[in-house]
């Protein structure tokens, strides 16, 4: 069973990595300027370091459900290629956030289709599931014709 999970593991062990590296930036961040919970709003630096750290928490449990379940259903390598890549992005999306709002843009749509990409992957593995384990039709064969 393990080796049937351990790159979704790796991965989600890394985004779990990656949303502490956040919070502590928003931390640091607080001390330097000055602003201390439950305060949200200050300098505009802050705010969108701030903000950049929410979205990418906001973002967070989708991202597991979906590179779980295209992993789990559809293929774990490929799953975890996508998961790594969006980790990359959503990465480049905090960076650039943090520098200037629209500087955010072009990594959030990558991460945005690659959760849509990870999506898709987990529904039709889920439906293959369903298709050939209760109805008894392996769409594969047709596939393969």
């Amino acid at each position: 069973m393990l080796d049937q999970i351990h790159l979704l593991a790796a991965v989600t062990v890394l985004g779990v990595v990656e949303q502490a590296y956040f919070s502590l930036q928003v931390i640091y961040a607080r001390r330097a300027y000055g602003i201390s919970p439950p305060k949200v709003s200050g300098p505009p630096d802050f705010e969108r370091l701030f903000r950049a750290q929410v979205n990418c928490s906001e973002y967070f449990p989708i991202f597991l459900a979906v590179v779980w379940q295209a992993g789990l259903f559809f293929h774990q390598g490929l799953a975890a290629t996508l998961g790594l890549l969006y980790l990359f992005f959503r990465y480049r999306y905090f960076v650039s956030y943090k520098e200037s709002s629209l500087g955010r843009l072009v990594p959030m749509y990558f991460s945005a289709g690659i959760l849509w990409i990870l999506l898709g992957f987990a529904a039709v593995g889920i439906l293959h599931f369903f298709l050939s384990h209760y109805v008894g039709l392996n769409v594969l064969l047709f596939i393969r014709l």
